[in-house]
């Protein structure tokens, strides 16, 4: 008799466990095919919590982007910045990038935009390319207006239009949920380099293409045209300098021979390239891009909740979810990675900042060169030697996650820049002797006061014009910006304002 009441009680528990199982399996097996499905969302939908709607997962690890982002004002931090940058706008104002929530804010906010004033007739110094990557605005006003439009113009043109920062569409087909390209300038790029036609991509390809969407190396080539009236205009393009190749002596021979310099240096005048981004050229010559991996499997790994497996859309570092990243790869112990990594990483910024201690002092002995009546002819091989050491300083420098991404490539590219900028001082000390200063030393740069004081910057009335214009004409644009129905209020959630000014 008992051992017929533990049978029925234990036939009994397992048909209850069975029923919840089946339960749960309908329930997954649903939600599986409620997310297969593909919603309705109108073409260049911008506002990201229209798609959480319909993909709350993503999105609600996308709005996470905004914690962990620390600011850090990297001039304060290494102040040979500004006068490597010396007459260019990067010399006011330069913060290590942020996550993906922060990409309007921080355009908005830097010293480098300006603090235009339209109704008075004041612009930015920047043109409207300076939009191109900072949301998901950017492709809806290229539909509307054209492309050679959208580059024409100042930063401010588009003030009201471009409000909400990258988001969903920026890489995603609203019909499909495909990844797609967005912006024309890569495709151009890809199809003119040909090692991969755009057309020819696969999904693999695409889970780093829409990342080169804006982690590239690009300049603005100047592009004359006429519009449908007929009148004359002049287009800042976004171009990607691959037609000779990823490698950055491929973009340098590219940009030597159509002679172009981003801008001369203030104190040496010498004709500088001031690289952007480089992350997906960098990612292009390390292990991880030669195995076949994509910029999603690091920055964006896969996730489960219940029975749904989805991507984290919180892009950021692989150290902050090494079980998830790394250590799919890579058997170790979390804590022997870490530590590295950290050497690796401890390696590349001691060459980097050697290289640009070592660029600076240049760059004043060349200042001190011209002021003592040195001659085009003799200061020519030190300009070279500059704007050769910075290029490669550049690179290694502003391509976030470079000692990750390509390790022995970045600390190859640092040497080399550190042994040009030794080479433009030799040359330099020679003239300066030449012309009876060869005792002379560079004045002290070892703050951030005293750089950009040496560099020209004027931080106070600067500063004083960008929150005037913060306080008043942005918050204009918001408020056209929301009776145009393109502002997403939740893209602003609790945003503090923030700067290093």
């Amino acid at each position: 008799m008992k051992k017929a009441k533990i049978v029925t009680v234990l036939s009994l528990s397992a048909a209850v466990v069975m029923g919840l199982l089946t339960v749960s399996i309908r329930e997954n097996k649903a939600e599986q095919l409620q997310i297969a499905a593909t919603p309705e969302i109108k073409p260049f939908e911008v506002r990201s919590s229209e798609w959480g709607k319909h993909y709350p997962r993503q999105y609600s690890t996308y709005m996470q982007t905004k914690k962990g982002s620390q600011f850090v004002d990297a001039i304060k931090e290494e102040p040979a910045l500004a006068i490597l940058w010396a007459g260019y706008a990067f010399s006011k104002d330069y913060n290590k990038p942020r996550g993906h929530y922060y990409m309007q804010e921080d355009n908005v906010t830097t010293l480098r935009t300006g603090a235009p004033d339209p109704a008075n007739d004041v612009h930015s110094p920047q043109p409207t390319a300076c939009w191109t990557c900072k949301g998901p605005d950017v492709p809806r006003l290229m539909d509307r207006d054209g492309e050679l439009e959208f580059f024409t113009g100042k930063w401010n043109k588009y003030g009201s239009e471009i409000v909400n920062p990258i988001g969903c569409a920026d890489c995603h087909d609203p019909k499909t949920m495909k990844l797609t390209v967005m912006r024309p300038h890569l495709k151009r790029a890809l199809d003119k380099n040909g090692t991969l036609k755009y057309a020819d991509a696969t999904h693999q390809d695409m889970r780093s293409l829409v990342c080169a969407q804006c982690h590239t190396e690009y300049y603005f080539h100047t592009t004359k045209w006429k519009d449908d009236k007929g009148v004359e205009k002049e287009a800042k393009v976004v171009t990607l300098p691959w037609d000779k190749g990823f490698s950055f002596e491929a973009m340098e021979a590219y940009y030597d021979a159509i002679g172009f310099t981003d801008f001369v240096n203030k104190l040496s005048k010498a004709p500088i390239l001031k690289a952007q981004h480089p992350e997906y050229e960098t990612f292009r010559t390390g292990i991880h891009f030669k195995r076949g991996l994509a910029c999603a499997d690091c920055h964006m790994p896969y996730m489960r909740e219940g029975g749904v497996k989805f991507s984290n859309h919180q892009v950021g570092s692989p150290l902050d979810s090494i079980g998830n990243t790394c250590l799919n790869c890579h058997h170790d112990s979390e804590e022997s990675f870490r530590q590295m990594i950290g050497e690796k990483r401890a390696r590349a910024v001691q060459l980097g900042k050697a290289a640009s201690n070592v660029l600076a002092k240049a760059h004043l002995e060349a200042a001190k060169a011209w002021d003592l009546g040195a001659t085009e002819e003799e200061m020519q091989p030190v300009l070279q030697d500059l704007r050769k050491g910075q290029w490669r300083w550049d690179i290694g420098v502003a391509s976030h996650g470079a000692f990750f991404h390509a390790p022995e490539e970045t600390l190859r590219i640092l040497g080399k820049a550190l042994e040009y900028g030794q080479e433009a001082r030799i040359k330099v000390r020679a003239i300066l002797a030449k012309h009876g200063a060869g005792d002379y030393e560079a004045p002290d740069f070892s703050t951030k006061e005293k750089a950009q004081a040496l560099a020209g910057v004027d931080l106070a009335t600067e500063a004083a014009a960008k929150k005037q214009f913060l306080d008043t004409v942005r918050e204009e644009w918001f408020k056209e910006a929301q009776q145009k129905g393109v502002f997403d209020p939740e893209s602003r959630k609790d945003l503090q304002r923030t700067t290093a000014w």
